[in-house]
């Protein structure tokens, strides 16, 4: 009977984890749980009957025979990925991705060029949607949503965490009064949308107020930011994507109170996830997001 080969979704988790010597930025890097990490390697350990790693006091070191092993690893999947690049040249791939309209156009749309530069062979097609079902029907292969989850059915990676603050346009804030404390918001018109609520900045202002009733509601956060800017009233925005209208002086901050908001995230349909045009854009991204971060 022949040898039978570990499935390479563990070798990769192996690779990973030894060279973070954790699990949690092994799956990070990976776009699963950290509890897929841990089966993928246990299982491993178990077909090979061996030991790779140690678990110490929360921590994880390689045992001499995972040493051993991983440098062996690292010379197969350099190869394996020279022998698939050559294989794969000259064939193109067309990937899908699906992105909130406002981290599209603030955040990402920026930094396609880079994607493209290194993967030139992947032909890149973006739309804007906050639903997710058409990630879950493969209609796109991957998007970028804002929220917390759980997301039934899909695949997540958190890309970065949000905050959140309280902006209007500087002749408006003069307008009204000059909203220089909390309580002068109550002669504005507060602008609201859906998935960022009012109550956490208020509460944090120290207003026992009500969530908002008045005001327009936008369904796109973008749409809500430019009618802040034009004067519309007072909008509640992720700081990531008003940045550049501070920086510009067509928006201020009021009351310098920042609140934490929910995260963006990699959603994608369990189907896909191993495709490697898919893969390269995940990995892309997710460095891209730390990258970011700094």
């Amino acid at each position: 009977m022949p040898f039978r080969l570990p499935p390479m979704h563990a070798l990769e988790a192996f690779e990973a984890a030894a060279r973070h010597l954790s699990f949690l930025k092994a799956a990070d890097e990976l776009c699963v749980s950290q509890s897929a990490v841990s089966h993928r390697i246990r299982q491993l350990e178990d077909d090979l009957g061996v030991r790779l790693f140690l678990r110490i006091n929360r921590h994880i070191v390689l045992t001499p025979t995972g040493e051993t092993y991983l440098a062996a690893i690292r010379r197969v999947l350099a190869e394996l990925e020279v022998a698939t690049r050559a294989v794969a040249r000259g064939v193109r791939r067309t990937l899908k991705v699906s992105v909130a309209p406002a981290i599209g156009s603030k955040w990402l749309v920026g930094r396609l060029t880079d994607f493209q530069r290194l993967h030139p062979d992947i032909d890149l097609v973006v739309s804007a949607s906050i639903q997710t079902g058409m990630i879950k029907s493969g209609e796109v292969d991957v998007g970028i949503r804002y929220g917390h989850g759980p997301w039934p059915g899909l695949s997540a990676c958190k890309l970065f965490d949000e905050v959140l603050v309280a902006v209007c346009q500087p002749a408006y804030a003069r307008e009204v009064g000059g909203l220089t404390r909390p309580a002068d918001l109550a002669q504005a018109t507060l602008l609201r949308h859906p998935s960022l609520p009012w109550k956490p900045w208020l509460e944090a202002a120290g207003l026992d107020w009500p969530e908002p009733e008045g005001g327009v509601l936008f369904d796109d956060a973008l749409m809500m930011i430019e009618a802040a800017a034009a004067g519309g009233g007072v909008a509640i925005c992720p700081y990531r994507f008003v940045e550049p209208y501070l920086d510009a002086g067509s928006l201020v901050t009021l009351c310098g109170k920042v609140v934490p908001g929910r995260g963006y995230y990699l959603l994608s349909a369990p189907t896909v996830t191993d495709k490697p045009w898919v893969t390269a854009f995940a990995e892309w991204l997710v460095a891209a997001a730390q990258i970011s971060e700094t």
